[in-house]
C-alpha cells in the first residue's frame, strides 16, 4: 500500500496537477477543495504528507496548520505550506510549523521532486 498525501487546495486545476505531482512520487492521494472537510478527515486520516493551500475557503489553511500539529498522532506527517500570498509565506518560514513553504507558482517538477524525498522510503529519519 502507498503512503498517503493529502492535497488541500481549493483551486480544481491546481489540486489536479499537485496530485499528479505527488502520485508521480509514489504517493496516493486524497483531494479536498476546502479546508472544513479536510478538518474533518484529519480526525480519523494519518497522512505522510500534507499539502495544504493557506488560503482556503470555511476554514483556513493556517487554522488546518495548528490542528495537525496539535495532534500528537501526526507528528510524523509532512507539511508542505503552498500559497501566492508572500507575507504569509515569510511568516510562516520564520514560524516553522510547516515543514516546508513553497511560493506559488508552485511547478509539477518542483512538487514531485520534494514529495520524492519526503517518500517514507526516501525521508529523513524521524519522518518515517
Amino acid at each position: 500500500m502507498s503512503p498517503l498525501a493529502m492535497i488541500i487546495e481549493d483551486d480544481r486545476s491546481l489540486s489536479e496537477i499537485f496530485q499528479a505531482a505527488v502520485e508521480a512520487a509514489g504517493f496516493e492521494t486524497e483531494i479536498y477543495l476546502d479546508g472544513a472537510l479536510a478538518l474533518v478527515a484529519l480526525q480519523s486520516e494519518t497522512p505522510n504528507l500534507v499539502v495544504l493551500d493557506i488560503h482556503l475557503p470555511k476554514v483556513s489553511g493556517l487554522t488546518i496548520l495548528k490542528s495537525i500539529r496539535n495532534q500528537e498522532r501526526l507528528d510524523h506527517s509532512w507539511v508542505v505550506a503552498i500559497t501566492a500570498d508572500s507575507a504569509a509565506a515569510d511568516s510562516l518560514r520564520d514560524d516553522v510549523s510547516a515543514d516546508f513553504v513553497l511560493d506559488k507558482p508552485v511547478t509539477f517538477i518542483q512538487l514531485r521532486d520534494l514529495a520524492t524525498r519526503l517518500h517514507p522510503e526516501n525521508a529523513p529519519e524521524g519522518r518515517k
